[in-house]
């Protein structure tokens, strides 16, 4: 098992949710795991099905994301797998498959949602926010920033009257 990580120095992975990124297109893992990544997600990559069934038995994880056709093993088939020992992790498909029968087994397969390709950023950040508040409370509703200075908002004064 290869996995290939991506970490911000200033960050412990303790700090963060980890998410794996499944899919057979090096060039499309990467691109996603590096958005998630700069948004402050420890995440990891799996070239295949297998390869993610494998990383989810050892790693904690906090969410999938599945591209559906990959050789060997489509991603619904290794959410099938996966959900065999952790039934309630929650995964985000990504296809450029969009059809009704995809749609159908997704959601049969209670896959959180299912985002087109070619993914558009805004809709997997909201989408990944939305599933982790949903499995993991309302205070990860926003994603993790990534770290900087500390700035606040400008406290109020006491109203006096």
């Amino acid at each position: 098992m290869v996995a290939e990580t991506h970490a911000d120095a200033g960050v412990t992975p303790g700090d963060r949710f980890s998410i794996l990124v499944t899919d057979d297109d090096r060039g499309s893992r990467q691109t996603l795991a590096g958005l998630l990544a700069d948004r402050g997600f420890h995440t990891l990559e799996a070239g295949s099905g297998e390869e993610a069934i494998e990383i989810t038995r050892v790693e904690m994880i906090h969410l999938v994301f599945f591209d559906m056709h990959m050789p060997r093993m489509t991603g619904l088939e290794a959410l099938e797998q996966v959900r065999l020992f952790n039934a309630l992790l929650p995964a985000i498909l990504v296809t450029a498959d969009a059809t009704r029968d995809v749609l159908r087994k997704a959601f049969q397969a209670h896959v959180y949602s299912v985002i087109p390709k070619p993914v558009n950023k805004n809709v997997v950040m909201h989408t990944l926010a939305r599933a982790l508040a949903q499995v993991y409370g309302d205070k990860v509703a926003d994603p993790p920033a990534r770290p900087g200075p500390d700035v606040s908002p400008p406290q109020q004064e006491p109203d006096r009257t």
